[in-house]
Formats: C-alpha cells, sequence, structure tokens
C-alpha cells in the first residue's frame, strides 16, 4: 500500500506527456495513443503554460489535465510523474508518434524484466527530408549514446520515448532538478535513476519523432548547449572518473550479495 491509497494494478500504465504550446502534435500523439494494441491506464497531459489549445486538445483526447507554472520540461514532466498511478510510466513528448505497439511492447519488456527499473527506446524522424530520416535519426541518437555512455557510465535516456517503475521515480523525485528549464530533463534523470537503477534499451518500442532538433543552427545549439549544462550542473560529484568507480563498487556490491535489493 502507499501513504495515497491501494497499490495499482499489475502492470498498470501512465504516459505523461509535457506540452507548450504544440496542440497540433499532441491531437496527434494522443490519436496514436488511443490507438494502441494495450492502451494505457491513464494519460497524463501537463500544460507548461501554453498560449494555444493544448489544454482543450488534451481534455478532447481523454487525458488528465494538470498544469504547471513553473517553466521548463523538468518541471512539467516531473508534475507528471508526481501525479502518476500506473506502476510503470512512459513519457514522450508531444510531437511525437508512437508506434500502435508501443505501451504493450514497454509494458511486455518491464514485466519479462523484473531486474530492470528503467527502459529506454529509440526512435526514427517523421518529417523532414525522406533521404535523410533514417539516416540522420541513426546518426543523431548514436552520437548521444557515444557521447553520454561514457559520461554517465551507463546507457543515457531519451525524453521521447523511456519508462520506468514508479517507486524508482519516487526515489529520485526529491533530487531532480525541476527548478532549471536550460537542462535536458531526460539526461538529469539519466544521472539520477542510473546511480542505482538497472536501464536498458528496449529495442522493439518504436517511436517517431520530429525533426524539429535540426530546424536551425540555432536550435541545435541551443540544445548542445543544454546538454553540457546539464552534465556540468551535476559535478563534481558525478566527474566521469568518480561516477564510474561509484558505480562500478556498487555493481560489484551486487553481485557479491545477491540478497541485496536490486536497482
Amino acid at each position: 500500500m502507499t501513504a495515497e491509497g491501494p497499490r495499482p494494478a499489475a502492470g498498470s500504465v501512465t504516459v505523461v506527456i509535457p506540452v507548450k504550446d504544440d496542440a497540433a502534435g499532441l491531437r496527434r500523439c494522443l490519436r496514436a495513443l488511443a490507438l494502441q494494441t494495450e492502451p494505457a491506464d491513464e494519460i497524463i497531459v501537463v500544460d507548461n503554460g501554453s498560449q494555444d489549445d493544448s489544454a482543450r486538445v488534451a481534455r478532447e483526447g481523454g487525458a488528465t489535465v494538470l498544469a504547471c507554472e513553473r517553466p521548463g520540461i523538468p518541471a512539467a514532466a516531473a508534475v507528471g510523474y508526481d501525479a502518476a498511478a500506473g506502476e510503470l510510466i512512459l513519457r514522450l513528448d508531444a510531437d511525437c508518434l508512437p508506434a500502435a505497439t508501443w505501451v504493450e511492447t514497454m509494458r511486455t519488456f518491464a514485466g519479462r524484466r523484473p531486474d530492470v527499473d528503467v527502459f529506454a527506446g529509440g526512435a526514427r524522424f517523421i518529417d523532414g527530408p525522406r533521404t535523410l530520416r533514417s539516416t540522420l535519426a541513426a546518426a543523431y541518437l548514436g552520437v548521444y549514446a557515444l557521447v553520454l555512455t561514457p559520461t554517465l557510465g551507463h546507457l543515457p535516456l531519451f525524453g521521447s520515448n523511456l519508462g520506468m517503475r514508479r517507486d524508482a521515480w519516487q526515489r529520485v523525485s526529491a533530487t531532480v532538478h525541476r527548478d532549471d528549464p536550460e537542462i535536458h530533463d531526460d539526461l538529469d534523470l539519466s544521472f539520477h535513476l542510473g546511480e542505482r537503477h538497472r536501464i536498458r534499451f528496449v529495442p522493439t518500442a518504436a517511436m517517431g519523432i520530429s525533426m524539429r532538433p535540426f530546424s536551425s543552427a540555432s536550435a541545435f545549439l541551443q540544445r548542445v548547449d543544454r546538454g553540457r549544462r546539464t552534465v556540468v550542473r551535476h559535478w563534481p560529484a558525478d566527474f566521469p572518473p568518480l561516477r564510474w568507480a561509484r558505480l562500478t563498487r556498487r555493481r560489484t556490491a551486487r553481485r557479491i550479495t545477491p540478497s541485496e535489493p536490486t536497482g
């Protein structure tokens, strides 16, 4: 039992979508979620001060709408995670287009891997020049993983396609950086969740994403700068050699004492 009420049904899923002024993208995203082979038990849309019809579109799409006045995706996403009732929390962006099997795939993988608390999915571009969609997405996510895996000491999360057990979120909810709109919330989550929880890639969790990061040089450079800011925000405690040593000690302790709770 939790302090708030009874434990949710086994396998229950909450999808969290932070949004700001993206009614058209959100409408398409919610339609895709409505057509899932296994629909989510709950969809929470967190409106981060939208001036358009995003909140109305969310309600019409059957989602629970929460308001977050604090600016930035880190704050908005955290509001959704805090409110989630599902045992498994899935996260995507308002301009994402999940495959029809996305929820089912993530739920099934989580059920088969009780030793894993955090799940990372990939993505493909669904707009922009057709000839560049596959190769650019592969390069974009490949470089992301190549740079951040040694930085973190484990696989990074990608905000457009991630999942985590609710109890894992509850263990880090007080320490994530909600107050800084200029950091990447998924990278911040990677630092906090990866400290004590296993992260595994789910290759069949298909997700379509927008090519917005490449819409202009300034948009791309802003993402790079936010990544740098997020990494530096965790130093010196998470300076790579220090973090690697700490993670190695914890992983070794888990192997030696298998009765220790996994994470």
